[in-house]
């Protein structure tokens, strides 16, 4: 069952080996228990077409190891029920996570700080 849902950043950190702690927190895990969001999917390539790293071949592994999750009627529903802000990316990774009660991994706290119901986690550090 997924209990973590990384968060865009984290998983660009975790796919260029930015923060060791990141690396050992997501070896520990078991293979179903973290995730990342098609929404966070679609925000890491949307960087890489414009240059960002990581390419796309860091990216093919990382989803080979790390499950890509679909955003569904579930989270959709989540969605509709939050306050409009206008970073509208962590806000549908936090509609994503509330609709499964995963946890989101991530180093920018502030940015879901806001969220009610919602679990952080910063395995950056």
């Amino acid at each position: 069952m997924i209990q973590y849902l990384l968060d865009t950043d984290c998983s660009i950190y975790a796919m260029l080996g930015t923060f060791p702690a990141l690396a050992v927190r997501l070896i520990a895990c078991e293979p179903d228990q973290v995730a990342i969001s098609a929404i966070s999917f679609a925000e890491i390539v949307m960087g890489e077409s414009k240059g960002k790293p990581p390419d796309m071949p860091v990216i093919e592994a990382f989803l080979r190891v790390i499950p890509m999750l679909a955003f569904d009627e579930a989270a959709a529903r989540a969605y509709a029920t939050m306050p409009f802000k206008r970073r509208s990316f962590d806000r549908l990774i936090a509609a994503h996570a509330l609709s499964i009660g995963a946890v989101v991994v991530t180093n920018n706290e502030a940015d879901f700080a806001d969220v009610p119901g919602l679990m952080l986690e910063n395995w950056t550090i």
